[in-house]
């Protein structure tokens, strides 16, 4: 039986009741199995169906859209005119394997980070047949009952039920920068998107707030799913390293058209003929084209896309790649990234008096103990304190997570902090699942940043509010306070925050605590109802562990010339010794500010304590921002991590945004380059590492393709100023820039990192393509590869009167040439040279290299030893001797190459 579905107009129009009797769903137990199947079979999966892009004939005739293949498609043309039939299929045939190869390796760039982009998927939280269940958004079907809260990315359509204080940004779908405040009643027929209050829609984000709706449209029938319809969904590759090698491209096109005209008006006017010119011209013109390079940018690209996910880095911007490489600055919250993102309470403060909390983990084994003076006193055998009891009863009521046993192990599902708070209570003999029976909960206020605290409305033995929060947010809301013996006091707000602040020294987050009694006719609370007149309970005190390898990764940062700052909400003291455990203060201690200091500063002052400082505490999600921006005014390249709603204005502005791929909300994913899957500091300096890695190995493809380039340019330019026999012919130049070229450089692009890369400092992102000190080196092995041409082709032209040997050994030696001048840039010959100079250093492995290099030297062997290649090349075959002079440049390029290693080390 088919499942009718809502016309899109009526769903802001009718009452939520007639929508889920029309839907035949339950507001209080939600879809069945069986109703859940028939509709996921009837409308599919809940995402996006984008209209194709551009077909694969057009994308790959773009392939022939680059400045540097225009002379080359005119010089087969005008070799076409003027008969030259072999030699223009030949030009074209070069062109059109370029085109092959760069259509290939873009489709394969472009699905790596498609797919890499569907691994992270968002999540919702559903009611199917009385089950709270988060599921991937995808599975969601129309009739579901969705839960919504601060963070969330609204998953489908969604006609609103109840709302809490809802807030959702709808800035995409209907432009509106402000976020709207959200209710359930009934509107007229003709009210516009933007003013649909009782709706939510797939696409926008939950801001402030709660709520419940049912899904009332799915996939493409929501309303950005027919916004969608008109658009095409791409993955661009364009990062600013391919925009510097487009710029590149068209300077070396108005250089190589100068010099041809120039090589043409030259030889012409020497006596040449107009054809011989003509040749000499396209072979300066095709021997100055690297037409290889595009192709091994996009697949060096494309493999650190892949190697940053293996290393649990999703990259969703591919200029992230690029930009990791030259990062200053890291800066990290410290619950999650830095630590184990395992809190467990190790002290209490209630009732005047300290406890120590054995036990480890989210287990609920553990035992109380009394500290007097300093000293464990002895063990809460014969029950709790009163005021002890109700501080870890509202740790356990004021709660929105759960504990799981999962084998031998306990694991949260929710946060953390509050995974903490329920094993303490479990260990005083608290059942969740009892006292949610014994004080059912009424209503709640979500744990907001700007208020900093979550607050609880109970029933059981009269009306309770049980508030939970920061220090600094409670005790000015608090009037009296709880002792030992249930007595209530005037709070002492000194002595509190004397033991926050021993607490917090110890590297213990501090949570307080405290309740509050209303009416019996109280059945909702909001800000208003806890703005005074609390009864302060205690305080908790609990620690995340560092993690052991992010400790690591610090130091390596710091050893990479990268800066770690920790900008967190925690106490000042607490983030102090978490930084100092993590060796992110050099000196263990540092300067450190608190939110309040940083709002008294102006932005000079503010640009001063953002570079001095490591640790800033207390900070407010709009300081992130203000500190991102002051960072980035002294000239740093920012990585900046996020989790929460409000880090996403942080995350934008940074030059690296980081979300958490598991703890993280949608708002903050959304706005991110990069993604944490492990949501480990470690994985942010594994991603530095991969995209200096790849920066490197592009350095290394340009310092080995364009000294060929240059050393072939130079040869015909003096060839024709001299008036002499060519002794490279443009069909041969394009069989080195292409087939040998592709074969001997793509293998770089697999490079593993050199030894050193994290000991280097950042690469200026403003620094040229083309560097001096690259220069330098181009410079030097293109004046060696010109001398060798020109050499072995004029020495074995004189001794043998064969110009076709003499151009078919000239082009053998300069390959030999180049595999020693590969080894020489490759890791593989710089970690050999270290082992025979006496370094102790492993050899590196490399599989790809060595296989690149076998397949050159195969089609090396039969460019000059098979008839069909003699013909269309105008090649002749070698003896053994001929191949072992050819051989013989293999010993001069060694002291050249380790010249120009140093030169551009």
């Amino acid at each position: 039986m088919d499942f009718p579905a809502l016309s899109s107009y009526l769903h802001h129009h009718r009452p939520g009741e007639d929508i889920l009797a029309d839907l035949r769903t339950d507001q209080g137990l939600g879809l069945t199995a069986e109703a859940v199947a028939q509709r996921y079979e009837q409308y599919g999966r809940n995402e996006l169906k984008f209209k194709p892009g551009k077909p694969a004939w057009l994308r790959f005739l773009l392939q022939f859209h680059q400045p540097l293949l225009y002379i080359l498609l005119i010089a087969g043309t005008v070799k076409a005119v003027l008969g030259s039939w072999t030699n223009a299929w030949v030009i074209w045939g070069v062109t059109l394997v370029n085109a092959i190869i760069g259509y290939i390796q873009e489709a394969k760039a472009e699905g790596a980070i498609a797919s890499l982009a569907k691994a992270v998927t968002t999540e919702a939280t559903v009611l199917r047949e009385g089950q709270t269940l988060r599921i991937p958004s995808q599975e969601l079907v129309i009739g579901d009952i969705v839960s919504l809260a601060s963070g969330d990315k609204v998953p489908a359509d969604l006609r609103l039920l109840k709302v809490r204080n809802l807030q959702v940004d709808e800035s995409a779908l209907t432009g509106e920068a402000v976020p709207v405040e959200k209710a359930v009643e009934v509107l007229p027929e003709e009210t516009p998107l933007a003013e649909r209050l009782n709706m939510a829609y797939a696409g926008s984000f939950v801001t402030f707030g709660q709520g419940t709706g049912v899904v009332v449209a799915t996939a493409n029938a929501t309303e950005m799913g027919q916004i969608s319809q008109s658009m095409e969904k791409q993955v661009s590759l364009m990062t600013p390293l391919t925009r510097k090698f487009a710029k590149f491209s068209h300077t070396l096109l108005y250089l190589i058209v100068t010099l041809a005209a120039f090589t043409f008006a030259v030889g012409w006017g020497r006596g040449g003929t107009p054809l011989e010119m003509f040749e000499a011209a396209v072979a300066l013109a095709v021997s100055a084209i690297p037409e290889g390079l595009p192709a091994v940018v996009t697949v060096t690209l494309a493999i650190g896309v892949n190697r940053m996910a293996k290393r649990n880095a999703i990259i969703r911007k591919l200029p992230a790649v690029e930009a990791l490489g030259s990062a200053t600055v890291v800066c990290s919250d410290k619950t999650g990234t830095l630590t184990e993102n395992q809190m467990t309470v190790q002290a209490v403060y209630a009732g005047g008096k300290h406890y120590e909390v054995s036990g480890g983990g989210y287990s609920p084994k553990g035992e109380f103990w009394q500290v007097m003076g300093g000293e464990v006193d002895n063990v809460l055998l014969d029950g709790l304190p009163p005021v002890l009891e109700e501080c870890l009863l509202t740790g356990i009521l004021c709660n929105d997570s759960q504990l799981e046993h999962r084998g031998e192990d306990w694991a949260v599902v929710g946060d953390p902090t509050e995974g903490a708070l329920l094993a303490s209570a479990a260990k005083a003999g608290f059942s969740q699942a009892g006292l949610a029976s014994q004080r059912p909960r009424l209503d709640s206020i979500p744990f907001e940043s700007d208020y900093q605290y979550m607050a609880t409305l109970h029933d059981g033995d009269g009306r309770t509010i049980y508030v939970k929060g920061s220090v600094e947010s409670l005790l000015q809301r608090c009037n009296s306070m709880l002792l030992d013996d249930g007595q209530t006091v005037p709070v002492n707000r000194s002595e509190v925050e004397k033991n926050v602040e021993n607490m917090a020294k110890q590297g213990l987050r501090v949570l307080a605590f405290a309740k509050k009694t209303v009416e019996p006719h109280h059945h909702a609370i909001d800000h208003g109802d806890i703005e005074t007149g609390l009864i302060f309970l205690g305080l908790q005190g609990m620690i995340d562990p560092p993690r052991p390898e992010a400790i690591a990764a610090v130091h390596a940062c710091h050893s990479a010339g990268i800066e770690v700052k920790m900008i967190t909400g925690d106490h000042i003291s607490t983030a102090q010794a978490i930084a100092k455990r993590m060796g992110i203060a050099a000196d263990g201690d540092g300067i450190a500010f608190e939110g309040r200091q940083l709002t008294t500063m102006g932005p000079e002052e503010l640009a001063q304590a953002a570079t001095e400082s490591c640790v800033f505490a207390r900070v407010a999600p709009a300081q992130k921002l203000q500190l991102v921006e002051a960072l980035q005014e002294k000239g740093h390249i920012v990585a900046m991590t996020g989790d929460g709603v409000n880090d996403a204005p942080a995350l934008k502005r940074a030059d690296i945004g980081i979300a958490m791929g598991k703890g993280g909300t949608e708002v903050a994913r959304e706005s991110s380059d990069m993604l944490l899957t492990d949501d480990n500091f470690a994985s942010i300096e594994a991603a530095v590492e991969e995209g200096r890695t790849v920066y490197q190995n592009l350095r290394k493809a340009i310092a080995f393709l364009l000294p060929v380039n240059g050393g072939e340019s130079m040869t015909i330019l003096i060839s024709v100023l001299l008036a002499r026999a060519l002794p490279i012919l443009s069909l041969q130049v394009l069989w080195l820039n292409m087939i040998n070229s592709i074969t001997m450089t793509v293998p770089l692009a697999f490079e593993a990192k050199s030894p050193g890369i994290m000991q280097k400092p950042p690469r200026n992102p403003n620094e040229p393509l083309i560097t001096r000190k690259l220069l330098h080196r181009i410079l030097l092995v293109s004046l060696f590869n010109w001398i060798l041409i020109f050499g072995m082709f004029e020495w074995v032209k004189r001794t043998t009167g064969d110009v076709d040997l003499a151009r078919t050994m000239a082009i053998q030696a300069l390959v030999a040439a180049r595999v020693i001048y590969l080894l020489s840039i490759s890791q593989l010959g710089r970690s050999f040279l270290s082992y025979v100079m006496g370094k102790r250093q492993t050899i590196t492995k490399a599989p790809i290299l060595l296989v690149g290099i076998a397949v050159a030297i195969a089609l090396q062997i039969g460019f000059s030893q098979l008839p069909f290649m003699n013909v269309l090349f105008k090649t002749a075959p070698m003896d053994w001797q001929q191949w072992a002079i050819c051989l013989l440049p293999m010993i001069p390029m060694v002291p050249v190459a380790i010249l120009a290693n140093r030169l551009d080390p």
